[in-house]
């Protein structure tokens, strides 16, 4: 049941409209749960960084399934190995796996964090500096 309440903080359009269901949300849990709506209150600049983001951002954020796959295929690949005579040929192995992600999400069409949205972060935290530089494109306007 808690955990139902607390995610409707996270399913907000805006910044806005998050802050003001976090505040409503502590405002009931203080009654019922006063330790759980403590914490939410402590932990509130943690929980709602993501909204500072532009908003095509908050779905890469929140998720998690790229580090999962990341921890799922470097215990795929130490169970191939099986032992590792020395700790730097696990942090090697590690490693690869970290590589070969980037590489993999370098080019367009693989990219966790496309191009277009990456300068519209960038302008964002940036106006006045980066205005001259920034090519604003036509996606970005409509946005």
């Amino acid at each position: 049941m808690i955990a139902s309440i607390i995610s409707t903080i996270f399913a907000q359009p805006d910044r806005e409209h998050i802050e003001k269901q976090f505040r409503e949300v502590t405002r009931m849990l203080a009654r019922s749960h006063p330790k759980v709506a403590a914490m939410l209150v402590d932990a509130q600049p943690d929980l709602l960084a993501f909204a500072a983001f532009p908003r095509r951002h908050w779905r890469q954020i929140c998720s998690t399934n790229p580090l999962e796959w990341v921890d799922k295929e470097i215990k795929r690949r130490t169970d191939v190995v099986g032992v590792f005579p020395i700790s730097a040929a696990l942090l090697l192995l590690a490693g690869s796996v970290l590589i070969e992600q980037h590489d993999e999400w370098e080019p367009g069409e693989r990219r966790y964090f496309f191009e277009a949205s990456m300068i519209e972060l960038t302008t964002m935290n940036n106006p006045i500096d980066f205005i001259d530089e920034a090519v604003i494109l036509p996606e970005l306007a409509a946005a």
